[in-house]
């Protein structure tokens, strides 16, 4: 005979197991839902971007040019390549003298540019 303890009979017992059970199973799926609601989104930091100066793409090497948003190395290799070119065409004049004429760099549209229009200084 099995001890049934404070429950007085053995289907007492069984109904409180079950009880029991049902409860732990229907909050682990509450915490399961909150968790995937609420975790995963405070989870995602917003993406800030924060330079601690501004950036002249007339002068700026390849790493600098990458920390602009938008920009990855194949576009800062393409922002220098036309610098050069440019400065070379020109007698030495500047490429860039306003966020507008990074569009003449292939690959950089009014969107890029006005994303990283103020991260930058022309000089």
């Amino acid at each position: 005979m099995e001890d049934t303890g404070i429950y007085g009979s053995n289907d007492r017992l069984k109904w409180v197991r079950s009880s029991s059970f049902i409860v732990a199973a229907g909050l682990a799926v509450v915490f399961c839902v909150c968790f995937v609601l609420f975790g995963f989104s405070a989870a995602k930091p917003e993406k800030t971007l924060i330079l601690e100066y501004r950036i002249n793409p007339n002068n700026a090497s390849p790493a600098s040019l990458m920390r602009l948003p938008g920009l990855g190395l194949g576009r800062a290799n393409a922002i220098i390549e036309y610098r050069i070119r440019f400065q070379q065409d020109n007698q030495g004049d500047v490429a860039f003298r306003d966020c507008d004429d990074l569009q003449k760099v292939k690959g950089i549209g009014p969107i890029t540019a006005g994303n990283m229009c103020e991260f930058l200084k022309f000089e």
